[in-house]
């Protein structure tokens, strides 16, 4: 959730340990602050899910605590207008440490499941670091904001255990969709697409869902353009829910890719989004195919994971 401000892991690893295939050992990087020396195998192995070889030790990035923190909260009539709002505040400049949305759905289920009573509204939740000054002014420009777009009851804290009790419904959130179907796990999916097309992009998913007729979650970290989509499957009605599920995930990327986003923001690959790969990376596709025979001729890391096989 930090990773509008901060960056993804991605960004933060500064080295890796890494044993490949044919049992060497090697260092990614070293410790100087930046290199234009060499290729950037940190970056190649961060995300690779495994398939190019054993990450044994990680070297990251640490950041200090803000001097102060303080968390917001505020509605929106429509998912369009809280949308429309990160877009704004991300032009203006605010530096945001975090900016959740969450559905109408999913604030319904973190009511039920927390016994909270926020409105049941597209919601996004809040953060701001700095001085005690710069976030006190970073929440008042951001209430200006909100409330160009339709953006209502805004409210920020500085208290830690009220910022606790806000995020804590934000972390909980698969528990609390699971707890609106009893019994059911979660088939969790994510994209992420440029956040000029991020409200398009949830609106459609939110009428695919609607038109199956179930009932799906969505939160999303949307100052990246990233949200997922938790769909519920339970064990008397598997074999349908499977089925109607997968579809909407079938929409859901292919829309995404059409977008100029990607199957997948966060999640990773792994098997269920291999058959998406082509589509988004084309004929770099092969690239990663070449990379992957180069560093594990052989096939023994992770096989039959993230990379399609060739025809």
């Amino acid at each position: 959730t930090n990773a509008v401000r901060y960056g993804t892991m991605r960004e933060n690893v500064l080295s890796l340990e890494v044993v490949t295939s044919d049992g060497r050992v090697i260092r990614t990087a070293r410790r100087a602050r930046k290199s234009s020396s060499g290729y950037d195998l940190t970056r190649l192995f961060v995300g690779s899910e495994g398939t190019l070889g054993i990450i044994t030790k990680v070297t990251l990035k640490l950041f200090g605590i803000p001097e102060a923190i303080s968390s917001a909260v505020v509605s929106f009539d429509s998912l369009a207008g809280a949308v429309d709002a990160v877009i704004a505040t991300i032009q203006w400049g605010i530096p945001m440490a975090r900016i959740e949305l969450l559905d109408d759905v999913q604030m319904d289920a973190i009511n039920k499941y927390a016994d909270l009573d926020y409105p049941i509204k597209p919601t996004l939740f809040l953060e701001f670091h700095g001085s005690d000054a710069g976030v006190k002014e970073q929440a008042e420009r951001m209430a200006e904001v909100c409330g160009e777009f339709g953006g209502d009851n805004f409210s920020w804290t500085s208290n830690t255990e009220e910022r606790d009790k806000l995020w804590a419904a934000r972390h909980n959130a698969a528990y609390s969709a699971i707890a609106l179907k009893p019994g059911a796990s979660v088939m969790a999916t994510d994209v992420c697409v440029p956040v000029s097309k991020l409200a398009e992009c949830i609106l459609a998913t939110k009428q695919d869902v609607d038109d199956a007729g179930i009932v799906a979650p969505i939160v999303g970290h949307v100052g990246d353009g990233n949200f997922h989509v938790q769909l519920l499957i339970h064990p008397d009605t598997r074999e349908e829910d499977i089925r109607v599920c997968s579809e909407i995930n079938r929409k859901l990327v292919e829309r995404a890719i059409a977008m100029d986003g990607t199957c997948t923001g966060e999640h990773g690959v792994g098997q269920g989004k291999m058959k998406y790969l082509e589509a988004e990376h084309g004929e770099a596709l092969n690239v990663m195919r070449t990379i992957k025979m180069a560093f594990d001729p052989q096939n023994i890391m992770n096989p039959g994971k993230m990379l399609p096989p060739s025809d």
